[in-house]
């Protein structure tokens, strides 16, 4: 009771809710102002480099002229997607992209867990991390790098693995001047480029098992190996399917500069992939409404496949992305 002998009134949680809501637009951007202001980097980042280009995606539905402008170019509908279908180089691209990234994903996808599987067996701390070392440097050389190493490593006319060869008493191989034998090269290649880095999450991932369920697995008689496979891996499943679902949407996408700085005159069939088709008709060609109209076809499948993924995923008891 207060003195006047009205009856005090706790502040019910609706009230306090409200109060908060009430107050918590300006106090706490007037609190944690500089917090606020940090965010504004990224943020006008994301607006200005990828929501603003989205305004683009119209060039896809116009025949764009560049003496009417981007506003001024007449409206043509589906007509750029019905040419695009029909043109051959699509249907080339389409399947030479879901061929080398589905090759890829098979083998750069795996891979990283493996060598994380192994890695986390080494007992010597510095061997383990000079192995590190070492497997993630290739991460952080550009791929015009990697395909001038290539092309000195495993050229047929002077490539220091070919001279190798010659001098063991064997024949010459055309590791990257043959279709065949470059789709193996990029594949390898694109391995040993990924895999270091790969291992970086997937360690995380392993750090943070329990270690009471490798004592247990001690006590029940398993070695390293069914440790690996019943501790180890079911313990990482959640952070190996989020990576797959997130790789799965790069399926119908690829890396650019990996096959243009692979590519040769003399290996054809597998480089023509979606976005250097996409380079060709917009930079080198000026087609810019057919170049725009494939890369929202590749976007969407590609978000499609994200989507599926993410569905399977949950019909299988994990969480998903969504």
């Amino acid at each position: 009771m207060k003195a006047g002998g009205t009856a005090e009134v706790e502040p019910t949680t609706a009230s306090i809710r409200y109060a908060g809501i009430k107050r918590g637009l300006f106090y706490y951007l007037r609190r944690d102002w500089q917090l606020y202001a940090l965010l504004l980097i990224p943020l006008s980042f994301v607006l200005l480099f990828k929501y603003a280009p989205m305004s683009g995606l119209m060039l896809a539905f116009k025949e764009y002229k560049i003496a009417k402008g981007f506003w001024g170019s007449e409206w043509v509908g589906l007509e750029v997607f019905q040419e695009l279908f029909a043109k051959p180089e699509f249907f080339k691209a389409v399947r030479n992209t879901l061929l080398l990234n589905v090759l890829d994903l098979l083998f750069s996808f795996t891979m990283p867990i493996v060598l994380a599987l192994l890695l986390n067996e080494i007992r010597g701390t510095l061997f383990k991390r000079v192995n590190q070392t070492l497997l993630y440097l290739p991460h952080f050389l550009s791929w015009v790098i990697i395909g001038a190493i290539a092309y000195q490593l495993l050229g047929e006319g002077s490539g220091m693995i070919n001279n190798l060869i010659e001098q063991m008493g064997g024949d010459r191989i055309p590791f990257l001047q043959k279709d065949t034998n470059w789709l193996f090269s990029y594949l390898a290649i694109g391995v040993w480029y990924s895999m270091g880095w790969g291992t970086i999450i997937y360690l995380a991932a392993i750090t943070g098992v329990n270690p009471e369920l490798y004592e247990a697995a001690t006590m029940d008689g398993a070695g390293r190996l069914r440790k690996m496979w019943n501790v180890t891996i079911p313990s990482i499943r959640m952070t190996i399917i989020t990576l797959l679902i997130l790789s799965l949407g790069n399926v119908m996408g690829g890396s650019f500069e990996r096959i243009i700085g692979l590519a040769n005159k003399a290996t054809t069939e597998f480089t023509t992939t979606i976005p250097v088709l996409v380079y060709r008709w917009g930079i080198e060609s000026g087609d810019f409404s057919r170049a725009t109209a494939l890369g929202l076809f590749q976007a969407v499948i590609g978000l499609i496949l994200v989507v599926i993924a993410d569905r399977i995923a949950k019909k299988l008891g994990e969480d998903g992305l969504f």
